[in-house]
């Protein structure tokens, strides 16, 4: 007997003539994200992927921890690999369920054959499975066939049976950079590491633009932006990440226009940059962490206004979310306790006391007109722009 990692994938299976492509992409990725722990073997059968580790210590925890942060697997189950013998298969199932028995826990047992030659089929299986289980616990174990607190999984294959209970379950999605690559715009905030989530969920390689004004901004206003890039890259994989002087641009927005269209002027110059950037680096359309309505200019008439400036596509992951909504899923992906410390970021300073939350393109591009040599500041930024690789800490993706 011998342990193995199944591997489900979801939504994968729904693809048609290109399903292969997704699977390759996935695979490849689970090799990657595997890497440094040893040699292991991977087999693709059906809806599923088999990781089996060819050395003893092959550490099968620290595997499946990993596996849970690969873009396109639904959950990942240990699973025992044994016999094809109704005998070895009775035991493996035993031992799955006392591994999660507690008193009162009620249980069923599912059963798949693919293996057409053996000799009993898949309800007589589990009739078997389950009258073992039962003569084993036959005063306080109860079935509940819809609704179970233990399920015991037996799959009979050419190779073998696989009999496991737990489920870990995955991120879901599409395997990353099936999808292209995208350019994030990433704050110290919240908001924007979950949408670099949100959006490499669905199959997208990141780049990351991160504004930086010192000194208004400091340094570790800078590294707490490094170490969310460095979380995000856990899922996302190595992650591109571009800091952009942004000071001088500031100044001279804070000097020249309108008080209450800062923000939004604001806005726009980074975007004519991230576009910049992100034609030059391969990317393909920019990701922000707007939420509508969060903040001044995140009404309709402020994107309106800052989506004015770029032509390529923006994506908004985040557009219908609530805060508490966006804050959960920090929280489970890990970047909440980052995002909260209290370092500013350039969004922060140089804000008006009552920003316009309706403006008129007409008025903001008039006000633009006060901006002279921004063309310059612009190109002289992106110049300057500091380029910093953020590598997955455990071998890459």
């Amino acid at each position: 007997m011998m342990e193995v990692l199944i591997v489900k994938y979801g939504e994968i299976i729904l693809k048609g003539l290109n399903r292969h492509l997704f699977e390759d992409r996935l695979l490849k990725n689970i090799r990657n994200k595997l890497k440094g722990l040893g040699e292991f073997k991977i087999t693709k059968y059906q809806a599923a992927v088999y990781v089996e580790g060819m050395i003893d210590d092959f550490d099968y925890d620290e595997a499946t921890v990993r596996l849970t942060k690969v873009f396109g697997i639904l959950y990942v189950c240990r699973a025992t690999k044994c016999e094809k013998d109704i005998e070895a298969i009775k035991n493996e199932a035993l031992k799955c369920y006392n591994e999660a028995y507690t008193t009162g826990k009620t249980f069923k047992v599912e059963v798949k054959r693919q293996d057409k030659k053996f000799p009993l089929k898949s309800p007589e299986v589990q009739k078997i499975l389950g009258d073992y289980i039962f003569s084993n616990h036959f005063k306080d174990a109860k079935v509940d066939v819809k609704n179970p607190d233990i399920t015991v999984m037996a799959e009979i294959r050419d190779e073998g049976a696989y009999v496991y209970g737990k489920k870990v379950a995955g991120p879901g999605g599409l395997p990353l950079g099936i999808n292209g690559k995208c350019s994030l715009m990433l704050s110290g905030g919240i908001d924007s590491p979950v949408a670099g989530y949100m959006i490499a969920k669905r199959g997208v390689d990141l780049m990351a633009v991160h504004f930086h004004s010192y000194p208004y901004t400091s340094e570790r206003a800078k590294e707490k932006v490094i170490t969310l890039a460095k979380i995000l890259s856990d899922y996302a994989g190595r992650i591109e990440l571009f800091v952009v002087p942004f000071t001088d641009i500031q100044l001279l927005i804070n000097e020249k226009a309108q008080n209450d269209m800062l923000v939004l002027l604001m806005r726009r110059v980074m975007m004519r940059i991230t576009e910049k950037l992100t034609e030059l680096h391969g990317a393909k359309a920019i990701v922000t962490g707007e939420s509508l309505g969060q903040v001044a200019s995140q009404t309709i008439e402020s994107m309106t206004v800052t989506n004015d400036v770029v032509s390529m596509p923006v994506f908004r992951p985040l557009i219908g979310m609530d805060k508490e909504e966006i804050t959960k899923i920090s929280r489970k992906i890990g970047t909440f306790e980052t995002s909260i410390q209290p370092y500013e970021d350039c969004c922060t300073v140089f804000v008006p006391k009552h920003p316009k939350t309706k403006p008129q393109l007409s008025e903001i591009r008039e006000e633009e007109l006060k901006l002279e040599g921004i063309d310059s500041l612009v190109d002289e930024a992106i110049r300057n722009t500091e380029k910093i690789i953020i590598n997955y800490s455990n071998g890459g993706n």
